[in-house]
């Protein structure tokens, strides 16, 4: 299979993508076990890019089941050097209103017991990445630039909370994430934006707001209301991707 510089993750939501024009899906196997999903080899509004399915194409993962590394290795391995990652999140401060989209550019990682490097011993050596700035700066320009030209707004800055899951978090700890400085709350974020980095692809999130985080109101967060929100909400991302793929 020929090697292909742009990979697309898509998360809750996004398990499919009926926009592209699939040419091939491949298995590959990795050190790391198996990955989520069979990478999809497609055309996207003519460019060619690598879509994946980080639950599962039947979305049968939880956030603290997926394997990371093998993710990303498998997507290292195809040639991929480019990743725009997909995520659904709830929001935290006045802005990250459900239905927005935000494209983070800061992370805070709240997660746990995920195998989080690749360079954890022998027999790969012991590196320390510089991840001061977690999301790929002309990556994120490109994003912009393509929200722009559909005249779709977006919230072109927010601090990513990446909290363990499955279960949605606490009045008191979305309170304590607030004070940390976090916008917006998920739990897949991490450790996929530093295994990227390890492996010297760009990558940057494109975020979809799909509920208030807990205690944000006086309502009960429901599963319902959120796919209402993913509904409408990813057929706004689909269109940003698209336009997306031909700046990259």
């Amino acid at each position: 299979m020929p090697t292909t510089p742009l990979a697309i993750i898509g998360g809750t939501g996004l398990d499919q993508f009926p926009d592209i024009e699939i040419a091939a899906r491949s298995t590959v196997e990795t050190p790391y076990g198996a990955i989520a999903a069979p990478l999809i080899h497609a055309r996207l509004n003519g460019h060619e890019l690598i879509f994946l399915a980080r639950h599962g194409e039947n979305h049968h993962l939880p956030p603290h089941r997926i394997n990371y590394r093998a993710n990303l290795w498998a997507l290292h391995a195809a040639g991929v050097r480019h990743i725009i990652a997909v995520t659904a999140v709830g929001g935290i401060t006045p802005a990250m209103v459900p239905g927005v989209i935000a494209l983070p550019d800061q992370i805070i990682d709240y997660t746990v017991d995920r195998a989080h490097t690749f360079f954890d011993g022998p027999p790969n050596s012991v590196e320390h990445i510089d991840f001061t700035w977690p999301y790929d700066a002309k990556l994120r320009h490109s994003l912009l630039h393509a929200a722009e030209s559909l005249g779709l707004a977006v919230q072109p800055k927010a601090t990513y909370g990446a909290t363990q899951g499955p279960r949605l978090e606490t009045a008191a700890e979305i309170r304590r994430m607030e004070r940390d400085g976090c916008d917006i709350v998920g739990m897949t974020g991490m450790p996929e934006a530093a295994l990227a980095r390890e492996l010297a692809i760009a990558y940057a999130g494109c975020s979809l707001v799909v509920n208030w985080a807990a205690g944000k109101t006086e309502a009960v967060i429901t599963m319902d209301d959120i796919r209402q929100q993913l509904d409408s909400g990813m057929a706004k991302v689909r269109r940003l991707l698209t336009t997306a793929v031909g700046l990259v």
